[in-house]
């Protein structure tokens, strides 16, 4: 499939908008369950606790967090510069280097795992199969993940509805579509799927929040963005009248292990 230069334009842009938000981003976006690192971990066999892991577009730092509680060695990569930032300011003492999977700043055969939460789809897998195969050492595992919403929860799917309907997109196969044939054409890797399902409640304003993060927003007229998150507001609150949100994640994860060494 090719891409206009128009829409890699508005790509780019969505790529780079995070950095505007950086602590709005790392307030408010969900982080990962114990659960989804507990399923890496059985699926790759090897515990994280003392593995080196390269988190990948690794933002503010959300799913390093996580890796550092299991006991991970972590090495963050992130392109973006106020990302970043925000990054040392909440881990400090963790390394993070500026790049992106297109072209990992990482030495070939160094990485036991490669994760990549939220991000995989800003690479292009054509240069990002290939670079995460270079880094991973022979057994390494690649791990690919996205918070999706839960969209068989009633509230959850007819707010995706007015989010589509705000954009003139339809949202409702999005979980569908993070698949092992669309993160990886060439199907080098053999990448397998498993979801895990979660939960977080927090108030509105945070609620409101997240979504005000999230790229497709960042690029668009701001006023347009209030208006929206006004009326969410009220819609959620027809639901939530205590003003604290049930967000319903599945969290789906791709996940592929490279062959041991002969």
């Amino acid at each position: 499939m090719t891409t206009s230069g128009a829409d890699q334009v508005t790509h780019t842009a969505r790529a780079h908008s995070f950095n505007a938000v950086a602590a709005q981003y790392a307030d408010h976006r969900p982080t990962y369950p114990p659960a989804l690192f507990h399923t890496i971990e059985d699926l790759t066999g090897r515990p994280l606790a003392g593995s080196r892991v390269a988190d990948v577009g690794a933002g503010t730092g959300l799913a390093t967090a996580r890796l550092l509680e299991r006991g991970a060695r972590v090495v963050a990569v992130e392109p973006g510069e106020d990302m970043a930032a925000e990054f040392r300011r909440r881990i400090p003492g963790t390394p993070v280097v500026r790049g992106d999977g297109n072209a990992l700043p990482l030495a070939a055969g160094s990485a036991d795992l490669i994760t990549y939460a939220q991000s995989w789809h800003w690479t292009d897998p054509a240069r990002s199969v290939p670079e995460a195969i270079r880094v991973l050492r022979p057994g390494g595992s690649l791990a690919l993940w996205w918070n999706t919403s839960a969209l068989d929860v009633p509230w959850i799917a007819e707010a995706s509805a007015r989010a589509g309907e705000h954009f003139g997109r339809d949202f409702s196969r999005g979980k569908d579509e993070l698949d092992a044939p669309v993160a990886d054409p060439s199907g080098r890797l053999g990448l397998r799927r498993h979801l895990v399902r979660w939960s977080r409640r927090i108030p509105v304003d945070a609620h409101l929040a997240n979504i005000g993060s999230h790229s497709l927003f960042l690029v668009q007229d701001p006023g347009r963005t209030a208006a929206f998150l006004a009326e969410e507001r009220r819609h959620v609150l027809e639901v939530f009248p205590d003003g604290i949100v049930e967000e319903t994640y599945d969290v789906v994860l791709l996940l592929a292990s490279l062959p041991q060494a002969a």
